[in-house]
């Protein structure tokens, strides 16, 4: 490193020798240089003066044709529900071993029978509530496709 720093040294009393210069001079020419070079780099990255403005061209795509099919209603199996109390287990697990079924029991009371009722309501209101948003989309992109050939009658 002293190697460099004894040549440098020698390169710039060489210079400065030869252009006749004092050393102030010699340290105006080193910020010059800095700054064209600082310049320059700023140039060539696009940091240059001014500001670009961007042309936006907007197109307007045609809607595409819904070509869904509405969904079709549920086909739901039918449940036959057996009630059992207290009074009527026996009667009816006899009923159902007569028939040769095995009898589980999936057990509610009344409460979370009410609860499952509302359950299922809210289920429904749900599916008419997407069925209604289904349908309303499809008539804004009929009505859509519709309305570009009326006005062409028109003129």
């Amino acid at each position: 490193m002293n190697k460099f720093i004894e040549w440098h040294n020698k390169q710039i009393d060489w210079w400065k020798n030869k252009l006749k210069v004092s050393w102030y001079t010699v340290t105006w020419i080193a910020f010059v240089k800095g700054a064209l070079l600082v310049l320059l780099i700023f140039m060539l990255t696009g940091c240059a003066i001014g500001e670009r403005k961007i042309k936006i061209f907007s197109v307007e795509e045609p809607r595409q044709q819904l070509e869904y099919p509405m969904p079709t209603p549920l086909q739901m199996e039918e449940i036959k529900w057996i009630i059992i109390t207290s009074e009527n287990a026996d009667e009816v697990f006899k009923k159902l071993e007569e028939q040769g079924i095995d009898p589980v029991l999936f057990g509610l009371t009344d409460k979370e029978f009410e609860l499952l009722s509302k359950n299922f309501a809210q289920i429904r209101a749900k599916l008419q509530e997407t069925n209604t948003l289904l349908e309303e989309y499809k008539k804004y992109y009929e009505e859509y496709q519709e309305e570009p050939t009326t006005n062409n009658l028109a003129k």
